[in-house]
């Protein structure tokens, strides 16, 4: 299949094909005698792997990472169980800190009654600490 059916079968821009191919992330796409990149099931499986990991919000060296180790097959699977414990404890350490935000928030939003500006007390705020 040519790189246009590609993004649409796996919901990934052939723009970001292209980007994957060039990274190393994708194996470069095999060539017909028009130049037109061509890709088979196994591009589409791997293409899928990339999408759900990203989807994970797993950087894209882990993922090669994923993609490196997949291959090997034999290996045990310290490695990628590494890889999404420390996705996780990122994600918690984010969840940590998007909560700290929004009560700082509540806090700004409550702080102020009055009606004009001169006398917001938000502003105020924000200008003090």
């Amino acid at each position: 299949m040519q790189i246009k059916k590609l993004a649409s079968f796996t919901g990934v821009s052939a723009k970001t094909i292209r980007y994957y191919e060039d990274i190393g992330l994708l194996p470069k796409a095999k060539r017909g005698d028009n130049d037109y990149r061509y890709y088979d099931e196994e591009d589409v499986s791997l293409l899928k792997f990339i999408r759900r990991c990203k989807e994970l919000r797993i950087p894209l060296a882990d993922i090669k990472r994923l993609v490196v180790v997949q291959r090997s097959g034999n290996g045990p699977c310290k490695q990628v169980d590494a890889i999404i414990f420390q996705q996780l404890e990122k994600i918690r350490i984010a969840q940590y800190e998007l909560h700290q935000l929004e009560q700082n928030l509540k806090t700004l939003a409550n702080c102020c009654k009055n009606e004009r500006i001169k006398d917001c007390e938000i502003l105020k705020h924000l200008r003090s600490n």
